[in-house]
């Protein structure tokens, strides 16, 4: 779990991120999942956009990518949200400690 701390770092983080997938229409799927956990893995910290179209809210969306992927949400913002997940090959991202 992080802390409120370790959030606010990764939001400034992401806040120059670009969104690299769309939830539509059809939700989030199996596909979409594998997807983004490999895209995880790549750059740790990933922003992903919920279209006009999709179906599903953004909360319901946030859960599901974090159900699925094991990442954690550190924020939804107008129909983006941001999730983080510790790269096991790729780790760049050194949050600080909770302790600070």
């Amino acid at each position: 779990m992080l802390t409120g701390k370790q959030k606010r770092f990764l939001r400034s983080k992401a806040h120059h991120l670009k969104p690299i997938f769309q939830v539509g229409k059809i939700g989030v799927n199996e596909n979409m999942i594998v997807q983004v956990n490999e895209a995880l893995e790549k750059r740790e910290l990933i922003k992903i956009t919920i279209l006009q179209n999709c179906l599903d809210d953004k909360e319901t969306v946030a859960e599901e990518l974090q159900a699925g992927t094991g990442a954690e949400i550190v924020q939804i913002i107008g129909n983006n949200i941001v999730l983080y997940k510790e790269s096991k090959e790729n780790k760049e991202i050194v949050l600080p400690s909770s302790s600070d």
